[in-house]
């Protein structure tokens, strides 16, 4: 879904210059995109430049940053400090000074792509992984870097890059977390296994004692922080050496001893943990194509596992995850506007850093290892018209004259959320993407999941599927809130996927309502007179029925159905499902299609 959607840079900027500083305004909106804070990088200038292998003004650096769809918010004289805010979420190898140099250095020389070093047939560094951690933090992966020089200006960057990957990309380490640490202190093979909370205890990062495990979650600062990771958890992840040496507690803290990196190390090891594999092995890959491209020579690590992976048994990490993707030209001018021939689309698309290769009019296009974010054709043509520049294009005045207007849908929703909001429901917006595990498991279901709408190639599990209801989606908002006065009443009016075979793509979009209420007396009764208002309000006549369902209390929910077709539920939710969500409240809901009601 990446391209359909994203915003396209505003060829319009202010500029405010003050004494001493270069600022430029940011684009609107451009701070969030559903919940999401736009990366802002800090780099010296002459870092910059030597990455990129010139000197570098800042008008030119201004022209050059669309091709990361970066702009640039500051520049101190004084310190040489850059400040380059990225107006894009979905390329975490932007995220860092190495990245955002490469992808200007690759355009302005036209190099060779980058591909993937071949992996050697023995490796001598390894990490074991015990079958304990399979159902805690399941995944690692590690590359050895040599003879990257570690100074004054570089320990700022590795830090930086290690924050953003791990807070924006691996969703504040609960995906994926970072450890660095000093090659020479440690000792292959490494074992990834668990500890019981009191078992283990080691000298963490910023104090001057041991601690066990159980004293670094309740009294460290960064224990204290991330500790709602493992909540649950009967043993906690632990990284020890052949020496039973202790590394780290992933995803909370490092060793002071065996993980504090400083101004001088040569050698290190870049360790990466996480619960979703593909996204471990991408944030290697960027780790590894940063630090070559500082002249480092990077060493693989195989990672054993007691149990097989999507990837096997035997993972050899980095991992190039690069798959080709077949682009018609047609598509291209379909999409811009403007009929390319292959061997411009070629070259265009290599010095984005693609392997490209022309089959007729075909494109086979093949993203480097540090992407993984090519999931459609689209995606290309959106990296092609980037690397051409959207300034290149003609703009075509419109040739028909046309009137919009809002559709009946769209009306109808918005009546309904007048209503709601009359009731004492407040609005909230959640993104349709979401997880299999939401809107199954912890909705009480059992099994595989049936009927939903896949993402055929998920960069993260987190969104790999389409919400069927707005039932996960009111959940989530509830178990955020607990910290709020209750009562709590939430509605959601958005779209959901459902399969239909009938449908062109194998699936439809429906307009769904939802409301919640959640306080320590809230029940079934409260909610069905709030749907018995608004369809009052709304001239629909309908009637409950009784069934069985995974999310709510036996004999308190009810199928809502209008003429003969059930459009929604009704019910009070679980304790075993509020449980799963971490509320404490009881809570009631509804949820129903919206479509079918056009007209009353």
């Amino acid at each position: 879904m990446n391209g359909h959607l994203r915003r396209c840079q505003s060829a319009l900027r202010a500029h405010v210059r003050h004494v001493g500083v270069r600022h430029v305004e940011p684009l609107p909106g451009a701070q969030d995109l559903l919940g999401f804070r736009m990366p802002t990088i800090t780099a010296l200038k002459r870092d910059f430049e030597a990455l990129v292998g010139r000197s570098v003004t800042l008008d030119e650096l201004e022209a050059a940053l669309p091709l990361v769809k970066g702009e640039l918010k500051e520049h101190v004289p004084a310190t040489d400090e850059l400040r380059i805010e990225l107006n894009d979420t979905n390329r975490p190898d932007l995220w860092s000074v190495e990245g955002i140099a490469r992808q200007i250095r690759l355009a302005e020389r036209s190099p060779k792509p980058l591909r993937a070093a071949k992996t050697p047939a023995r490796i001598d560094s390894r990490i074991r992984v015990t079958d304990d951690l399979r159902e805690i933090r399941p995944y690692i992966g590690a590359c050895i870097v040599r003879g990257l020089g570690v100074t004054d200006a570089l320990l700022p960057q590795l830090i930086q890059t290690q924050e953003k990957l791990a807070e924006l990309f691996g969703r504040r380490r609960q995906t994926v977390s970072i450890g660095l640490y000093p090659l020479q202190k440690i000792v292959f093979p490494l074992t990834y296994t668990t500890s019981a909370p009191d078992e283990a205890s080691f000298v963490p990062l910023g104090v001057d004692r041991a601690m066990t495990l159980r004293e670094i979650v309740a009294e460290h600062p960064k224990g204290k922080t991330y500790a709602g990771i493992l909540a649950g958890c009967a043993r906690y992840p632990l990284l020890v050496d052949q020496r039973g040496e202790i590394l780290s507690f992933p995803p909370i803290i490092n060793s002071q001893v065996l993980g504090a990196v400083a101004v001088g190390d040569d050698e290190l090891l870049v360790e990466v943990t996480g619960t979703e594999l593909r996204m471990v092995m991408l944030a290697v890959n960027i780790w590894a194509a940063n630090l070559a491209d500082r002249g480092a020579r990077i060493d693989p690590v195989v990672v054993e596992y007691a149990w097989t992976t999507p990837m096997g048994r035997r993972v050899a990490t980095p991992r190039d995850l690069s798959r080709a993707v077949s682009v018609p030209s047609g598509l291209v001018a379909q999409v811009l506007g403007d009929a390319l021939r292959p061997a411009e689309s070629k070259r265009l698309l290599t010095s984005y850093g693609h392997r490209v290769t022309v089959s007729g009019s075909t494109l086979k296009v093949t993203p480097p290892p540090y992407r993984d974010d090519i999931m459609h054709p689209i995606d290309v043509v959106e990296d092609l018209a980037i690397a051409r520049g959207y300034a290149s294009f003609v703009p075509e005045m419109p040739s028909q004259f046309t009137v919009g207007s809002l559709s009946a849908l769209e009306r109808y929703a918005d009546r309904v959320r007048e209503l709601l909001a009359g009731l004492g429901f407040q609005e909230v917006v959640s993104s349709i993407l979401t997880s299999r595990h939401e809107v199954w498991e912890r909705m009480g279901r059992r099994g595989d999941p049936e009927g939903l709408v896949e993402v055929d190639n998920p960069m993260s599990e987190s969104f790999a599927v389409l919400r069927p209801t707005l039932l996960a989606s009111l959940m989530r908002i509830e178990a955020a809130s607990s910290k709020a006065v209750y009562p709590h009443k939430v509605f959601e009016v958005g779209e959901a996927a459902v399969v239909d075979p009938a449908a062109d793509p194998g699936c439809r979009t429906e307009v769904r309502a939802g409301a919640l209420i959640a306080h320590p007396t809230a029940a079934f009764s409260e909610i069905h007179a709030d749907l018995e208002s608004l369809a009052y309000a709304l001239g629909l006549t309908y009637r409950l029925e009784p069934i069985p369902h995974p999310t709510f209390i036996e004999g308190r929910a009810g199928t809502i159905v209008v003429g003969d077709r059930a459009l929604g539920v009704i019910g009070e939710v679980a304790p075993q499902v509020l449980e799963t969500w971490g509320i404490g409240m009881p809570c009631v809901l509804f949820d129903f299609e919206l479509d079918p009601l056009i007209g009353g």
